[in-house]
This record gives C-alpha cells, sequence and structure tokens, in this order.
C-alpha cells in the first residue's frame, strides 16, 4: 500500500474516555456526561477532523468486565442508538454508527431503529451488533439462563457451543435486520393524491424469514433508508467473530499489538471470507487503537501515567494503546497499515482532550504527509467507505419475474 494512499479514520466515543480514571482530567466534563450537549459537541468535534465516522459504545451492563463494587469509575450509559438520533442533526457529514446488542433485541426493532437513524442523519447511519454473553446481562431479562463465562473454561465444550450459539444468533438478526432494509422498494412510498394511494402494495414484501433463532414475516414499518442497507460494522477478537464479521458486516475492527500481528488478522479475516464464499465487497479491516496524544515529547505518556495512579492500576483493555506526539502516532498508523489495514478506529483515552488532538495535530500531521484528506467529498457514509448502493433483493427478483408471489405484502388486507 502506498505511504501517500489516504487512510479511513474513525473515533470510538466512551463516556469520558477509555482510561477509567478519564473522568477525573482537568478538562473532563462529568458532570455533563448524560447530556445531549456534551455528545453533540464530542461529535461535532469528531466532523471538524473530517473523520469517517465515529462510534458510540454500549452495552447492557457497566463499563467492566464484571461486577464490581466501585465507585471511582464512570458507571452508567446512555442508549447508543437514541444518542446517535439525538445528535445526527447537529451534524452533516460525519458517519453515525451506535452500538446495540443483538442478543436480548428483537431485530424487527433494531431494523426500524437503525433504518430511522438513517433518515434523521440523511444517509450516514451505521450499526454495530454487539453479542452479549454475560449471564449478569441475561439476568436482566429472565428469558436464558447463560453459564459464568471465565478464562480458565472458555474452552469447555458447553461453554464454546454457547459462544457459538450466540454468534450464529446474531449473524442471523443481522440477516433479518437486513430483509427488513429491503422488504420496502425504494419507490414503494408513491404519494399519489389523485388516487389516493400512499404505498404501492406490489413493492412492499414479505420477508418471511423462518431460522433456529428468528421466525421473521415482516414487512418493516419503516420505508428502505436512504443508503439502502446502512453499513454494519463488527468489533473481533478471534475466529468465531471474524466469521460473523465475514457473514454480515461491511467492516471489520480488529485488534492486533503490532503490525506483525496485523498482518497475521487481515490473512485470518480474508481466510473466513474465503471459507464462508463472502457474497459481499470484501471487508474493510480498520485496526482499533487506544490513544493518549500531546505534541510535547513525553507528556501523553506522563499524563497517562497520572490516570493510572489515580485508578490504582495501569490501563490495559482489548486493543493496543499508544501514548505518544501526533508524529509519534502518525509513524505506527502508517507503518501499521502496510500489513493490509484499510484504516483505524481510534478510542480516545481522555474525552474531550485526546479527541481534539486527534482531529487537530493528527489529523494535521497525516494531512501533511498526504495519508489524509483536506475535508469531506462524498455525502453518505457508504460513498465515504467506497460501498455501492445495494440493489434491493426483492425489487430484483420481482423485475425478473414481472411480479414477486411469494413476497407480496397484504398490507390492509385480511
Amino acid at each position: 500500500m502506498p505511504e501517500t494512499s489516504e487512510l479511513h479514520l474513525a473515533v470510538a466515543l466512551d463516556g469520558a474516555g477509555w482510561h477509567p480514571a478519564a473522568w477525573r482530567s482537568p478538562d473532563a466534563r462529568p458532570q455533563e456526561l448524560f447530556s445531549a450537549g456534551y455528545w453533540t459537541d464530542l461529535a461535532r468535534e469528531a466532523e471538524a477532523g473530517a473523520l469517517d465516522f465515529l462510534t458510540i459504545e454500549d452495552s447492557l451492563g457497566p463499563q467492566t468486565a464484571g461486577p464490581d463494587d466501585r465507585t471511582d469509575q464512570v458507571r452508567g450509559r446512555l442508549d447508543a442508538v437514541l444518542t446517535a438520533a439525538r445528535i445526527a442533526p447537529h451534524t452533516t457529514r460525519i458517519g453515525v454508527v451506535p452500538t446495540a446488542v443483538t442478543t436480548h433485541t428483537e431485530p424487527f426493532h433494531l431494523s426500524t431503529s437503525i433504518a430511522t437513524l438513517d433518515y434523521v442523519s440523511d444517509g450516514r447511519a451505521g450499526w454495530r451488533p454487539r453479542v452479549a454473553a454475560s449471564p449478569d446481562e441475561a439476568r436482566h431479562f429472565g428469558r436464558r439462563e447463560f453459564p459464568a463465562l471465565t478464562a480458565e473454561n472458555v474452552a469447555d465444550p458447553a461453554v464454546a457451543a454457547h459462544l457459538s450459539d450466540l454468534f450464529d444468533e446474531a449473524a442471523d438478526a443481522v440477516e433479518v435486520v437486513r430483509r427488513l432494509w429491503d422488504s420496502w422498494e425504494d419507490d414503494a412510498v408513491i404519494r399519489d393524491e389523485p388516487t389516493g394511494r400512499f404505498v404501492d402494495r406490489d413493492k412492499l414484501h414479505y420477508i418471511d424469514f423462518d431460522g433456529h433463532w428468528f421466525a421473521v414475516r415482516g414487512p418493516s414499518i419503516t420505508p428502505r433508508p436512504p443508503q439502502g442497507q446502512p453499513v454494519v460494522a463488527s468489533l473481533a477478537h478471534a475466529g468465531i467473530a471474524y466469521r460473523l464479521a465475514a457473514r454480515a458486516s461491511d467492516v471489520v475492527f480488529v485488534t492486533p499489538s503490532s503490525a506483525e500481528h496485523a498482518a497475521l488478522i487481515v490473512a485470518e479475516v480474508r481466510a473466513a471470507e474465503s471459507h464462508l464464499e463472502r457474497p459481499r465487497p470484501p471487508l474493510q479491516v480498520y485496526a482499533d487503537l487506544a490513544v493518549f496524544i500531546d505534541e510535547a515529547p513525553g507528556a501523553a505518556a506522563a499524563r497517562k501515567r497520572r490516570l493510572d495512579d489515580l485508578d490504582g492500576a495501569e490501563f490495559a483493555t482489548d486493543c493496543a494503546i499508544a501514548a505518544g506526539t501526533p508524529g509519534e502516532l502518525a509513524d505506527l498508523l502508517l507503518g501499521w497499515r502496510q500489513a493490509g489495514l484499510d484504516g483505524f478506529r481510534l478510542r480516545p483515552g481522555a474525552l474531550p482532550h485526546d479527541l481534539r488532538q486527534i482531529t487537530g495535530a493528527l489529523v494535521l500531521e497525516l494531512r501533511r504527509r498526504g495519508a489524509f484528506r483536506a475535508g469531506y467529498a462524498e455525502h453518505t457514509l457508504r460513498e465515504r467507505l467506497g460501498l455501492s448502493r445495494p440493489a434491493n433483493r426483492y425489487g430484483a427478483s420481482r423485475s425478473q419475474t414481472g411480479r414477486s408471489q411469494t413476497g407480496r405484502s397484504q398490507i390492509g388486507a385480511a
């Protein structure tokens, strides 16, 4: 990959930042974490740097690997999809990709929520499906009992089968959502006042999905989204998640520890695509990286150490951590992308400080090297990522047969 080619760059937003003590930083805004203004300001800052998209974290549990009694870390979340819908109208170009859990959420509801976000954002929506394997999260709903997951029992056949089921369920959930997005053809809404017809019923379709996990007839209650199919992005750490991404997603976030590790992961992702005979365009592979950035040499590492001291432990997360100057981080990004990465999703260690360093100093450094664009040229998120607007699967079938018989929806009929 030539050094002058442009990177894709996204930012992952979570609370006061990814470091658990970030809310205690001098410029943090802990009193505003649950306000619309806080999230709107972050989104506008990300857009000011011309980043491809932002993601919003979400889960069915607190911001920790398991239950604890700590009161010195941020606890509590706003719903990511609702937050995305609130901030999207206050931006104009950046993609907005909330996380939503598939395990305990009906895909019909997810389809309408993300389709609505695509309308609210005028074609800039995406979705990160998330699997919830924790028994504590399952108990919120009381419908299923999940086994405990530990480093020691994850290889146990029963636990492995449980995880496999959850990822298969997630793949089916995404497939249901995608079919529901297509259940209205693009021109189904006709608004024909002389005849009194608002919709063309022949262009609404049952999806008739009947699988192990879901039986969904459809059609959706929301017309086809502006992008046709909003962008689906997965976070993946291992083979089972790479296979889910290959089956269901457009983008995959991976967590390499080095350029060499990134090359191995990219190869594993491509192998999963090949094994599944993926019909969609190749997955775009982004590396996740938690970042602390300051322009003075050594300042970012010192700031991270101060946060570590406040938290009482060295910061560790599921991805690599980089603390340095904008130039040092640019060197790292440009070096790693030689492994076949399409871009990076950066996790700011502390907000808003590290987000401002990304959109200001880092972006300027990458532009100086010819590795990041000067602004936005495309309008929709799919266009920005080089993804074409897909044809409607039911409309294509209807045009081939003259009229779909099994896929027609008799809305309003008995």
